[in-house]
């Protein structure tokens, strides 16, 4: 019987094996979502078998990730999840999500993709570079800036921007990727902290204006749009990825065949241009690698919270 793969809730015919559930801790139409089903597409030919793509927003990524470290410990329930991950425990309340410790619950798989971070405008804001943007928040006290959530990589862009360029600006949270770029887009906030991967359909079509890059480098995908650094904004380097996890006690040879089959989906020429066309950079390696990302994060995004005071505002 064909593979095939499924959104949660659809009803189709199941292929022989046990489905793979890959859970996406976000709402649907954000970056991990669209890899989830890019993905999963690939997976379900790979490993004829089933696999459905399942949204469970909900405390930073948390209530996802929960959801998946409780499950049945043997491959088939999946956590696909950018590094907000490593960075809600730094900002939301002790025992937010169930208590789940993320460090020692989950079981690093790949990190399958990187996606650069980037400050992004309303063409009615009126800024279309960083200098003049900085002279518009200096005018204007307690501009707004959007994110993907509390403790989400862009909300912490946001506040190392606002520091390091001496402003003080208004966070304002939404609840994952998508919701925030339709509320820049529609102007309930004219200033957006976003990874490409959730904005590159707006930026083409004009929607969006990118005005920088948050990261060390400038990005091949946007390769016009300068860094803060070359604007003279220090230090505002932001990762953002997205990785694969699964229960703390799956076995190890399972991991490694979950490794395997995820490797060759992001070698695929098809797999990595339709990522590419939305702003996703594909990677890949071991899941020693993963598990090193996810201890670099926790230990940087902790000393930065406690720096700049940031908490679940």
């Amino acid at each position: 019987m064909a593979a095939c793969i499924l959104s949660h809730g659809a009803a189709h015919a199941q292929p022989a094996g046990k489905q793979l559930t890959i859970v996406v801790p976000f709402p649907a139409g954000a970056g991990p979502d669209l890899a989830a089903r890019v993905l999963g597409e690939k997976l379900a030919l790979q490993l004829a078998r089933a696999v459905v793509v399942e949204n469970r927003p909900g405390v930073g990524g948390l209530v996802g990730a929960g959801a998946v470290a409780k499950a049945t410990p043997d491959g088939s329930t999946l956590l696909l999840a950018p590094n907000t991950l490593a960075i809600s425990p730094h900002v939301l309340p002790k025992g937010a999500g169930g208590g789940i410790d993320v460090q020692k619950d989950l079981a690093p798989v790949i990190a399958v993709a990187t996606t650069p971070m980037l400050i992004v405008a309303n063409p009615t804001l009126g800024a279309t570079t960083i200098e003049q943007l900085i002279a518009q928040a200096k005018a204007k006290p307690d501009l707004a800036f959007g994110s993907a959530g509390n403790g989400s990589p862009m909300h912490f862009a946001g506040e190392m921007f606002a520091s390091a360029a001496g402003l003080k600006l208004t966070h304002v949270p939404y609840r994952g990727v998508a919701p925030s770029v339709t509320a820049a887009i529609g102007g309930e906030v004219k200033l957006l902290f976003v990874a490409l991967g959730g904005a590159a359909q707006h930026l083409e079509s004009g929607r969006l204006l990118a005005l920088a890059v948050a990261e060390r480098a400038r990005t091949p995908l946007l390769p016009n749009v300068p860094t803060l650094t070359e604007r003279g904004i220090k230090g505002v380097e932001v990762n953002a990825w997205y990785g694969v996890f699964t229960a703390a006690a799956t076995p190890g040879a399972t991991i490694a065949a979950l490794n395997e089959a995820f490797n060759e989906a992001v070698r695929q020429p098809d797999v990595r241009k339709r990522l590419s066309d939305a702003g996703i950079e594909l990677r890949g390696g071991t899941p020693q690698e993963l598990a090193t990302l996810m201890r670099e994060d926790d230990q940087r995004y902790a000393r930065i919270a406690r720096e700049l005071k940031i908490t679940a505002d």
